[in-house]
């Protein structure tokens, strides 16, 4: 399912910073839960591009990524 955001919904959503984020200002990511859909930008970059979601292409994507921090 392909999902499709104006700018202004991503631009008034309330954005968090990863959990794993530092305060050194190297790579962070903020995600923001929309109505259907999840969206991930650079937090560096808040006026960049953003990556849209859905929520269970997402759940994959970070199930994934613990198992990878596992292995």
């Amino acid at each position: 399912m392909t999902h499709v955001q104006r700018a202004a919904d991503v631009a008034h959503a309330q954005w968090r910073k990863s959990t794993r984020s530092g305060d050194t200002g190297g790579s962070c990511v903020e995600v923001a839960e929309l109505t259907a859909v999840l969206a991930v930008r650079d937090s560096k970059d808040p006026e960049g591009p953003a990556l849209i979601f859905d929520r269970g292409v997402w759940s994959s994507f970070v199930v994934g990524l613990r198992r990878g921090l596992r292995g």
